[in-house]
């Protein structure tokens, strides 16, 4: 059976490379992007089930889950965006966006087969 595939976009090592070990511990494939501009290419190239993005970085994060969501190839892609504590200004920002679920480092860390779950639910 093929393991299902996320991609990670990180730019801080903590807790980027936690996550990736934590997808591989729930048997993902995992592969990482430190910048934004590549999103769109490589999710249309590799097809992953879910893709995680750390709000927090200096990119733009945003603009590029926007265009992720936009391409026809990547719009139904769930988006996990973590950060720091975020405002409810961010969150609104990150969903507007298009992200399909907004949590906390220690969240994604802590709860990582929930916010999965919650992400990849079928509506």
């Amino acid at each position: 059976m093929t393991q299902p595939l996320a991609l990670v976009l990180y730019e801080k090592l903590l807790p980027g490379s936690q996550l990736v070990n934590r997808l591989q511990d729930l048997h993902y494939r995992v592969e990482t992007l430190t910048d934004p501009n590549l999103l769109v290419p490589c999710a249309e190239q590799a097809k992953p089930i879910v893709v995680l993005t750390d709000l927090k970085s200096t990119h733009d994060v945003r603009s590029a889950i926007s265009r992720l969501r936009q391409h026809p190839a990547t719009r139904h892609v769930p988006v996990i965006a973590f950060g720091g504590e975020t405002s409810a200004e961010e969150q609104a920002s990150a969903e507007a966006a298009g992200v399909t679920l907004v949590v906390s480092e220690a969240a994604v860390l802590n709860h990582l087969e929930e916010c999965l779950e919650q992400a990849l639910q079928i509506e």
